[in-house]
């Protein structure tokens, strides 16, 4: 497993894995939010752009503490592509915008089980000084399933060390975030649910 996680840590390996997901992992985000109202994005892990397509007329800034893949998503996404995207080398934990630049939009995609509890408490906790007020944080992450099956089996064998079943996701989430909307939801192949996904929309704790 440690060799498949060193290639995937590559930009177009990364690129071709998460290819024939990557729109359908939007649904439910899409369903629920017109992206039009947006004013400012935070795109928390944000890899090699691969969300950045997403909002190309927005104010978009991705963090990443992958410097291959800040480097691929800047090249991809610079200003002569007509996208007025940003891509940051940094932890989120250390970021600290001033308040006039806080996000209305904060976006973790397949992110958090990549980090155990701990550090995902930390990391929610942190995004509360970077979310505006009126904003929401939007999480797309991957279900550990109770039983057995295919969804369970490449849960476990994902280089994410942290996949967690509905109930932990819903507990972790809303220790830091008022739900909006907690929703989990397949990512199918041939009529087969390969994944097991959840989409959270949480606003700040007043």
């Amino acid at each position: 497993m440690s060799g498949i996680r060193d290639i995937l840590s590559f930009p177009k390996v990364y690129q071709l894995w998460q290819a024939p997901f990557a729109h359908r992992k939007f649904t439910p985000l899409l369903k629920h939010n017109d992206l039009s109202n947006i004013q400012r994005v935070l795109d928390v892990g944000c890899g090699p752009g691969t969300n950045a397509r997403f909002f190309r007329k927005r104010d978009y800034l991705g963090l990443d503490i992958n410097p291959r893949y800040i480097e691929s998503a800047s090249r991809r996404f610079s200003s002569k592509h007509g996208a007025p995207c940003e891509f940051r080398v940094q932890d989120v934990c250390q970021y600290h915008p001033p308040d006039n630049e806080r996000a209305d939009f904060v976006l973790l995609n397949s992110f958090l089980h990549h980090i155990d509890d701990e550090n995902s408490s930390a990391i929610l906790s942190r995004l509360h000084d970077v979310l505006a007020e009126e904003g929401h944080v939007h999480i797309l992450d991957l279900v550990l399933p109770d039983s057995m099956s295919v969804s369970r089996l490449l849960a476990k064998l994902d280089r994410g060390n942290y996949p967690r079943p509905l109930e932990h996701w819903k507990k972790l989430f809303t220790q830091h975030f008022t739900p909006v909307i907690f929703e989990p939801f397949d990512l199918t192949r041939i009529g087969i649910p390969f994944w097991k996904m959840v989409y959270f929309k949480g606003k700040k704790q007043q």
